[in-house]
């Protein structure tokens, strides 16, 4: 898909807050630090619009992101990050529950891992709570440039067996790095809008 308009719309913490449009939305889901604003910005060619930073825990917002008026990417709280008190992340984990339970705009939640390393128990866990209420969902495999191109499928399988994926589920590979899974990824979500 060709980018040629995209914005941050809002940061919502609760549904009234969500933007009122009913078009259609992808939630990103991931631990913290694993790449979801560089995905963002990779998808839709800006450098900044997602603010990337160093210190994992940042995003404490349901980030609302429009993208050629027609679709919403929302960036979720990056989950299994040591430094947030108990009662943040209880906080964090209602306000994310609530989207992805009451939102009628949502399509599929990508599940954003890092393909360099077997998803972690909180990967297997947001996996499992988006099979348990039946969202349909793609996992999204970053950081694929920083491993050698043979290796890619063996990544792959790992992350698959470790998730316990259905066969139906879908697993792209992608970097942020050289835009590698980025047409295939857009040509998915095609399917749901």
């Amino acid at each position: 898909m060709k980018v040629t308009s995209s914005d941050i719309v809002i940061s919502a913490v609760k549904p009234e807050q969500y933007p009122a449009e009913p078009i259609p939305e992808f939630a990103l889901a991931g631990r913290s630090n694993v790449g979801k604003s560089s995905f963002i910005n990779k998808m839709i060619n800006r450098k900044n619009l997602a603010r990337t930073s160093s210190k994992p825990g940042k995003t404490q917002t349901l980030n609302f992101y429009i993208i050629n008026d027609m679709l919403h990417f929302v960036d979720v709280p990056g989950y299994g990050y040591a430094k947030v008190s108990k009662s943040e992340r209880a906080a964090w984990g209602k306000m994310i529950e609530t989207y992805f339970t009451s939102r009628e705009q949502l399509r599929a939640a990508l599940l954003i891992v890092d393909l360099r390393h077997p998803p972690t128990r909180d990967d297997i866990s947001m996996y499992e709570f988006l099979k348990h209420y039946e969202l349909p969902l793609m996992v999204i495999a970053t950081k694929a440039d920083k491993i050698p191109k043979g290796k890619w499928q063996k990544h792959l399988k790992i992350a698959r067996e470790t998730l316990g994926m259905d066969k139906q589920d879908e697993i792209f590979l992608f970097s942020s790095e050289t835009g590698e899974g980025k047409d295939k990824i857009w040509g998915a979500l095609k399917k749901y809008m």
